[in-house]
């Protein structure tokens, strides 16, 4: 069992695909279960592991039961926030923060289309700029990725701080505030 982040980076490295979601599970991948107000991720760890995940981090150690490929941890969205943490300091690689109150996801597109042209590059897909995005939009950069552009999104203050401390950006756009 992964029970350090070193540990879990070397994991993620043999199996660098991470889903949130069962319904999107890649095989071999590693299936992060996240609690919402509205959800449990860690009623659906075997489903995952049916559908094909290689590994499962959840918080609820009843969800592990007697499958060793269920790495139990404190908080599995934290977990999944300080893994995406690690892969982008391990990248070194730029990246741009694109963030504001309206006009992000164009700004993060047309940025994205200019910059594509020089870099090979990874952005966030869609508007998937939040606590969960940000962090599943750096897990998703390959060893070949030169640049990254990750979109940010508030509905709180204080908000775009957490996010810049995971992705830890080199350059930001602000749009509109």
């Amino acid at each position: 069992m992964a029970t350090s982040i070193s540990d879990l980076y070397a994991l993620f490295r043999r199996h660098p695909h991470v889903s949130t979601d069962t319904r999107r599970i890649e095989p071999g991948s590693i299936f992060f279960a996240l609690r919402g107000a509205t959800f449990d991720g860690n009623r659906f760890v075997n489903e995952a592991l049916a559908k094909g995940a290689a590994w499962a981090v959840a918080d609820d150690p009843a969800a592990a039961g007697m499958d060793a490929r269920v790495l139990v941890v404190d908080d599995t969205l934290r977990t999944l926030q300080e893994l995406a943490r690690t892969h982008r300091r391990t990248l070194g690689i730029p990246i741009l923060a694109v963030a504001g109150s309206n006009g992000k996801t164009t700004t993060k597109e047309l940025t994205s289309r200019v910059l594509g042209s020089r870099f090979a590059l990874h952005a966030t897909r869609g508007n998937l700029n939040n606590h969960i995005g940000v962090p599943l939009t750096l897990l998703a950069m390959t060893p070949d990725t030169e640049f990254g552009i990750v979109e940010m999104g508030a509905s709180a203050c204080g908000e775009i701080a957490g996010l810049a401390s995971i992705a830890e950006p080199d350059y930001g756009i602000l749009t509109n505030i």
